[in-house]
């Protein structure tokens, strides 16, 4: 098999790592004051580069920053926009291999017009571009996470009476982003989007009807603010989409076999690639695969972070073959 030399990779990771000690500890120090940002970033700074270390250490072609400048993966950036705050928390059920956990991480709220008021990103990219010599990836939170968990209670009606004018002004956002980044030179990005993967499973669909939301059209809006968002990248920019049923803790949310989506993730939404999760069972089969058109690159997601125990050669292997 042919080794691919542009992105995505045979073998790919979604880009988020463990946060060392010292660097939780930096955190803490920081959140009480006793750090300060340029010392916070300078401890950042240090285990980036052990994480690049680490990663082209393994043979890794992709390389991220370990996402260890963020505390979640989508709030650290969209807060960064005009018009988002966030508050409070919605209790939120994780399962795990070895028992429940419940968590409420914050909810996002639009409470003005969007605005792109500065790159977000840019500095991040330019410290990891310094770093490696590989392809330096840059991972940002889908769009779609300014809606599904608050639904259209989270977004001011005095600033989007029509929330129309809330996507169109939510993908201009992106696309200035994207223009920063590639301007400065990146190739390769990764939106994260969680609330594809939760419109598989039974209970967070009834939750999307509760809000308001009809699950069978959601996709298709969504599909149509992510492409807005992407529509002026630069020929030479990759930008794949990491489907997450959730993580936290090794604990993950939602359940559910990709079928409810798969037409529209995989023939509407104009991205060249996906991470998908078909580490175990709570992902449903390889059927949905059937839509993918040729053109288009699926990475498995078949090595779990949900469990210690690391997969054999051979079971991954007829993993791969079942899918094909």
């Amino acid at each position: 098999m042919a080794q691919r030399t542009t992105p995505p990779f045979r073998a790919d990771h979604v880009g988020s790592f463990l946060r060392p000690v010292k660097l939780l500890e930096a955190r803490e120090r920081f959140q009480k004051g006793a750090l300060s940002r340029d010392q916070l970033r300078a401890t950042e700074d240090e285990a980036i580069r052990d994480v690049v270390r680490l990663q082209e250490d393994v043979g890794l072609t992709g390389i991220t920053d370990g996402e260890f400048r963020r505390t979640y993966f989508h709030i650290d950036f969209l807060e960064q926009l005009q018009g988002v705050e966030t508050r409070g928390g919605i209790a939120t059920h994780f399962k795990s291999a070895t028992g429940e956990i419940d968590f409420a991480p914050p909810v996002l709220h639009v409470t003005d017009k969007l605005k792109h008021v500065k790159p977000i990103q840019l500095a991040d990219f330019l410290f990891l571009k310094s770093v490696t010599k590989r392809t330096p990836k840059v991972t940002i939170p889908s769009p779609t996470m300014l809606h599904f968990r608050g639904g259209r209670e989270a977004i001011s009606k005095e600033a989007y009476p029509d929330l129309e004018d809330f996507y169109r002004d939510a993908a201009a956002c992106y696309r200035a982003e994207l223009k920063a980044l590639a301007d400065a030179g990146c190739t390769y990005v990764q939106l994260d989007d969680t609330n594809l993967a939760y419109l598989c499973d039974p209970k967070m669909r009834q939750g999307a009807r509760s809000r308001g939301d009809d699950p069978d059209e959601l996709p298709r809006r969504y599909a149509r603010v992510i492409n807005a968002s992407i529509s002026d990248r630069p020929k030479g920019m990759t930008i794949c989409m990491h489907l997450c049923r959730g993580n936290f803790k090794s604990a993950w949310v939602a359940e559910g076999g990709y079928e409810p989506v798969a037409e529209v993730l995989f023939n509407e939404l104009k991205v060249d690639g996906y991470f998908l999760e078909y580490d175990d069972a709570r992902s449903g089969g390889f059927s949905p695969l059937r839509f993918v058109p040729k053109g288009k690159i699926v990475v498995l997601g078949l090595v779990t972070t949900k469990v210690g125990a690391l997969e054999s050669k051979d079971a991954l292997k007829r993993r791969i073959d079942e899918a094909l």
